[in-house]
Order: structure tokens, then sequence, then C-alpha cells
């Protein structure tokens, strides 16, 4: 028998929760992520409907020619995909963890016996959650009066890349949530994601933009995560994918050290 098995008098079986009792804690905790961000009608609105309304107004109902052999709906639809992943990602944890570091709540859930990392695993499932919906009503438009004609295959790949891309935003949201302030957060990932998705190209195809704002857009994960998305429809610059790859996991690991910081920053002035 173990320590604890000593202490409590039970045996190590009993001591340690079931497996199943752990994955129902993380079960529920991201159905009560998913069923609030449902009832927020200043987060489901704008992360679903600004990039549907983007896409159809100019995907679909403004008919271009086809840029880098492909038709300017289909080269949208991974762009505006990446738009609306990138930004459900980053409000879902930015201001939703800065919020709740602002009302306490984060400081409740550390006192429970609740495991450490079911709060961020239950928010993550509700941004991927999202971000497939935000997906799957782009794709509907795209095949439907976007005339979108590319094979099954390639829209299933390319909805994975797109999901999966949302993994380095959550993780940029993160570091926001525990360094900003509840009225602050908000405003900062605005100010990130705006210019970001402007000089990334996911508004204007990036051969549109100009020459300086190209050159800027080498340094922002979000062009990178875009060319992997355009990469999957035959489209974008034909950079290496390893070297995207690469950079996205890199400014993920330095997101989320620079979380950690800030999770430590508010445990020492909490527990200091």
């Amino acid at each position: 028998m173990n320590a604890l098995a000593t202490h409590t008098g039970a045996p190590p079986e009993a001591a340690a929760p079931p497996r199943r009792r752990l994955a129902r804690i993380y079960w529920l905790e991201a159905l009560s992520e998913a069923r609030k961000a449902v009832r927020l009608p200043g987060f489901i609105l704008p992360a679903l409907g600004f990039p549907v309304m983007f896409y159809v107004l100019f995907g679909v109902a403004m008919r271009y020619g086809t840029l880098g052999g492909v038709t300017m709906a289909e080269y949208l639809l991974a762009t505006y995909g990446v738009f609306g992943v990138m930004n459900v990602s980053l409000f879902a944890f930015g201001v939703g963890v800065a919020g709740e570091r602002g009302q306490g709540w984060l400081l409740l859930k550390r006192a429970t016996p609740m495991p450490p990392l079911a709060l961020f695993a239950g928010k993550l499932a509700m941004a991927l959650l999202f971000s497939g919906g935000v997906v799957a009503l782009l794709a509907a438009i795209g095949l439907g009066p976007g005339h979108v004609r590319a094979p099954a295959a390639t829209l299933a790949e390319l909805a994975a890349v797109l999901v999966l891309g949302a993994l380095p935003f959550a993780a940029m949201g993160l570091a926001i949530g525990y360094w900003a302030g509840p009225s602050s957060a908000p405003m900062l990932c605005n100010l990130l994601s705006l210019p970001m998705s402007f000089a990334s190209g996911l508004w204007i195809p990036y051969p549109l933009l100009p020459a300086f704002v190209r050159q800027v857009a080498h340094g922002l994960p979000a062009y990178h995560y875009a060319q992997l998305a355009l990469k999957v429809i035959g489209a974008g610059t034909h950079e290496p994918a390893g070297w995207s790859l690469l950079y996205l996991a890199a400014f993920t690991a330095g997101m989320l050290l620079l979380a950690r910081l800030g999770y430590l920053r508010d445990e020492g002035r909490t527990y200091g």
C-alpha cells in the first residue's frame, strides 16, 4: 500500500478516481463551456456571423476571376475559414479566461478537486466545436451559391487543416487571458486580430496586397496558417509546408510559455 492508502485506510484502487469519472469531469466541463458560449450572443454572432457575411459579400456575391489557378470563391473559402477559426479561438480563450480571472472564477476552481487541465480542455473543445461550425457554414455556402467544385477529399483535408489551426491561436488567447484584464482583453484581441487578418491576406488575397505589407506578413502566424490552408486547394505562395508548420509550432510553444508565466504570476499573488 502506498502513502495515500496508508493515510486514508483505503486501498490504492479506491484512493485513485476511476478513469471514467475523470473523463466525465472533462466531458461536463466541455459541455458547460459550449452551453455558455451558445448563450452569449456577443460571442456566437461575431464568431459565426462575420466570416460568413464577408465570404458571402466578397467570395460569392462579387464574381471575380481566378487567382493562383482556383476560383476566388475557393481561395476565399480557405482564407475566411482561417479568419473565422482564428477569431473563435482567440476570443474564446483571451476574453473568456480574462473575464473569469476578473470574476474570481478561476481562483474558485483552483480550490476545487477538479483537474487543473479540465478548464482549458473544456475551452479548447468548445473552440474546436465552434471552429468546425464556422468551417461547415462556409463550406455549405461555397458548395451552394459559391459554386465551389473541389473534390470531397480536398474539402475534408481543408476542413481538418482549418480546425487544427485553432491550436496556435488558442494558445495566444490563453496568454492574453492571463496577462490582460477583463476590460482590456476584448480590445487587445481586436487590436491583434484585425490588422493581422488584413496583413496576412485573409480579407484581400495576399498577391493583391502592397509590397511592404507582404513583407510583414511572413512574420505573422495567420499568414503561415493561411498558406497551409491554401496549399490544400493548390493555391497560395507554394512555400514549403514544413516551414509554416515549424513556425506555428514555435509560436504555440512561445504563447504557452507566456501563458504559464501569467498563471504563475497569478498564483504568486494569491498564495505568495
